[in-house]
């Protein structure tokens, strides 16, 4: 399985092709949300809402959420 880090520049096009890619290849992904990412981005939103959005953008299946971290299958 592959980490996938999201900084600063939050969820950007290539972060999702990215996440796809992975998906595509492993099955399976770790997305972890990184401090700078938290502070700048997560303002008043909530984690699962957020792993909502992006499971929807990259047609998988969010498995587990712990902390700061994603985990999503196809």
């Amino acid at each position: 399985m592959i980490t996938i880090n999201i900084g600063k520049r939050g969820i950007t096009e290539g972060v999702i092709n990215e996440i796809n890619q992975a998906l595509e290849k492993h099955g399976m992904v770790k997305v972890r949300m990184l401090r700078n990412f938290r502070t700048i981005t997560m303002k008043g939103m909530d984690r699962r809402e957020l792993a909502k959005e992006i499971a929807k953008h990259v047609n998988g299946k969010l498995v587990d959420l712990r902390g700061f971290v994603l985990t999503f299958k196809r």
